[in-house]
């Protein structure tokens, strides 16, 4: 017995579109369902089972944001995509803000049509998170809310722009909405872009085709094609030069990419999620960041709280962390100074100083205990790393200057081991993927 086919309502006052819209979809073997104005569209939600609705968002009667908020309010598992007129950004942006899938500018591409629908009707039954287990923990109301908008978030296509300090888990996040969402089968390709030098960046981000430069020796895909289907997440979008941030506009408008040496484009099916630990707005007001790409990618914002919002949720997290880093040997356990020096200390590096903090200690560890000592909280801070480094005047943000301190540290390290990352890295009290990590990070060679 054939399974019944989904059932799209389509909610628009333009016959003519309607019209054009019902023959594609039936074309894809949909049920179609139509509907003139709000009224029509909740009295038909309210008797007919529907899969997937679209809606205008200028109607006779209202607008297709009451649609959305109607199906949320009767708590029906409908996703909803708006369509709206080109250039109308707010109203896209409010729609998703109250519940919508996604959206669709005017005129409409009905290549962008079929393959909105093909993702909408999978959302429904979204691929469990890998293990099983959530990769942000934490009771803390702050944490809390993240996990509630990365569910949300998870449920639509809309590019997501993650903000927050270095180290505050933004890839992690990343990763969450990706392998909750409809995508998760398939890739996630993160992309540091302040780690690839401004030459190779067109190459990377869009590959190339044997013999565009010297060297080419084989065709390459490049990052699009790599998440093709999936989801790329592009952490540190800040460090973008603007020659790439068009490029990238481009590709994200176009949803089209063509490799070095190549005639022709190719479509690419990606979800974009980017994020920085630099203030983006800032950076469109100073011209170091095209305000265009900014809206393209910022449609939904999710900020990420600092560590130390989140104290209450400490011990859980050194626990997490001494049983990952003790994994086949015995797991050594804080004596009390220890841990109320965790507890006190303001973690300028978030999670990834206190990760950087727990494997030290477990590797300086003895007799099966950690004390305050092992902990050397006073070397993690970066100012203790060169006791003569200032943060500069001309409105230096922490970051910038612990990363100017951080490159410092790493700097001398390197130095006195003649180069030798593994050295550098015990020098440095990280351990040798932590360095290469950092090097990236920054942008070091």
């Amino acid at each position: 017995m054939n399974p019944t086919p989904s059932c799209v309502l389509i909610v628009d006052d333009e016959p003519d579109l309607r019209e054009l819209l019902q023959l594609t979809l039936l074309k894809m073997g949909l049920q179609v369902l139509a509907a003139a104005n709000v009224a029509d569209a909740c009295r038909l939600l309210a008797r007919e089972r529907c899969d997937l609705v679209l809606t205008d968002m200028r109607l006779p009667d209202g607008e297709g944001l009451q649609v959305v908020q109607y199906i949320q309010q009767q708590q029906l598992d409908i996703p909803v995509a708006v369509i709206t007129a080109y250039g109308s950004t707010e109203n896209a942006v409010a729609a998703m803000k109250a519940g919508a899938f996604d959206y669709l500018a005017k005129p409409l591409s009905l290549a962008a049509l079929r393959a909105l629908v093909k993702s909408a009707l999978q959302v429904r039954e979204p691929a469990p998170a890998a293990g099983g287990e959530p990769r942000l923990l934490g009771g803390a109301a702050a944490m809390r809310d993240v996990r509630t908008m990365i569910d949300k978030l998870a449920r639509t296509q809309a590019a997501v722009h993650i903000s927050g300090e270095s180290g505050t888990g933004k890839e992690q996040a990343a990763r969450q909405i990706h392998e909750q969402s409809a995508r998760a089968s398939q890739p996630f390709v993160a992309v540091n872009c302040g780690a690839i030098p401004e030459t190779l960046m067109e190459s990377e981000f869009f590959g190339y085709r044997k013999g565009a430069f010297t060297g080419a020796d084989a065709d390459r895909d490049g990052f699009f094609q790599l998440a093709h289907g999936g989801t790329l997440f592009l952490d540190e979008v800040a460090d973008l030069p603007l020659a790439m941030q068009v490029k990238l506009l481009r590709a994200i408008q176009e949803k089209k990419v063509r490799r070095l040496g190549a005639a022709q484009e190719e479509a690419v099916d990606v979800r974009l999620v980017s994020a920085t630990h630099r203030d983006l707005v800032q950076l469109v007001e100073q011209g170091r960041f095209r305000q265009d790409l900014y809206y393209r990618l910022n449609v939904i914002g999710l900020a990420m709280p600092p560590l130390r919002e989140l104290r209450d949720d400490l011990p859980q997290f050194v626990a997490r962390l001494l049983q990952r880093f003790s994994a086949g040997s015995e797991q050594p356990q804080l004596d009390e100074a220890a841990l109320q020096a965790l507890l006190g200390y303001h973690y300028p590096g978030n999670f990834r100083e206190l990760e950087n903090i727990l494997e030290r200690a477990v590797a300086l560890a003895s007799d099966g205990r950690i004390r305050a000592g092992d902990l050397q909280l006073g070397a993690s801070g970066a100012e203790a790393a060169l006791p003569g480094a200032q943060p500069q005047d001309g409105g230096e943000t922490l970051q910038d200057y612990l990363d100017r301190v951080e490159r410092a540290a790493i700097d001398k390290a390197l130095q006195a081991s003649d180069g030798n990352r593994t050295q550098a890295a015990r020098l440095l009290g990280v351990s040798f993927r932590s360095l290469r990590y950092r090097l990236e990070r920054l942008g070091m060679k």
